[in-house]
């Protein structure tokens, strides 16, 4: 009995190997949503240009687009974004949610660094965040046509992300 009490460790040592051995071969951008085919969140907020209109769910209805979580307080929203600017110029559909920031800050953003977005609501309470699952900024999320949400990415979209991830996706949805 005493022998076998030797062993325990290595029993310990070897168990939480294979844990961290799986726990590595993990994606750590890969961030489950639940809220994947299931509709845009319910929401009524003003936007970051017109403050008292208020845009619901319903009006990013229509077209595939991207919903993209931003912030001026995000050093890595402000890498994507040129990206984004870019997207906007080919064509794509980009809605913005300005997530817990500044709104005066928002303004300025988008009139010094151009403006990707159809329009861009302000989530200042982070209440819409939070309904989207929304770990941080920037966050986008591919929506078709009836507002359903597809995709999820977490992270900077970059060339290679939309090119690889999202383009694909995107295209698939709007040939549906």
């Amino acid at each position: 009995m005493s022998r076998i009490k030797l062993f325990i460790p290595l029993i310990i040592f070897l168990v939480l190997a294979v844990f961290f051995w799986r726990g590595l071969s993990l994606d750590p951008t890969a961030m489950p949503s639940a809220l994947i085919d299931k509709p845009l969140p319910q929401f009524s907020l003003g936007t970051v240009h017109q403050p008292d209109r208020k845009v619901t769910q319903d009006d990013l209805k229509g077209e595939v687009a991207l919903l993209n979580v931003w912030a001026t307080w995000c050093v890595s929203c402000r890498v994507e974004h040129p990206v984004l600017i870019d997207l906007a110029r080919q064509g794509v559909k980009i809605y913005g949610v300005n997530y817990k920031d500044d709104v005066p800050a928002a303004v300025k953003w988008l009139k010094d660094l151009e403006n990707p977005y159809v329009l861009s609501v302000v989530d200042a309470d982070g209440r819409l965040g939070i309904d989207l699952g929304v770990f941080g900024a920037p966050e986008t999320y591919v929506l078709d046509k009836q507002g359903v949400i597809r995709y999820k990415h977490v992270g900077v979209v970059t060339e290679e992300v939309w090119a690889q991830t999202l383009e694909p996706i995107v295209r698939a949805l709007e040939q549906s």
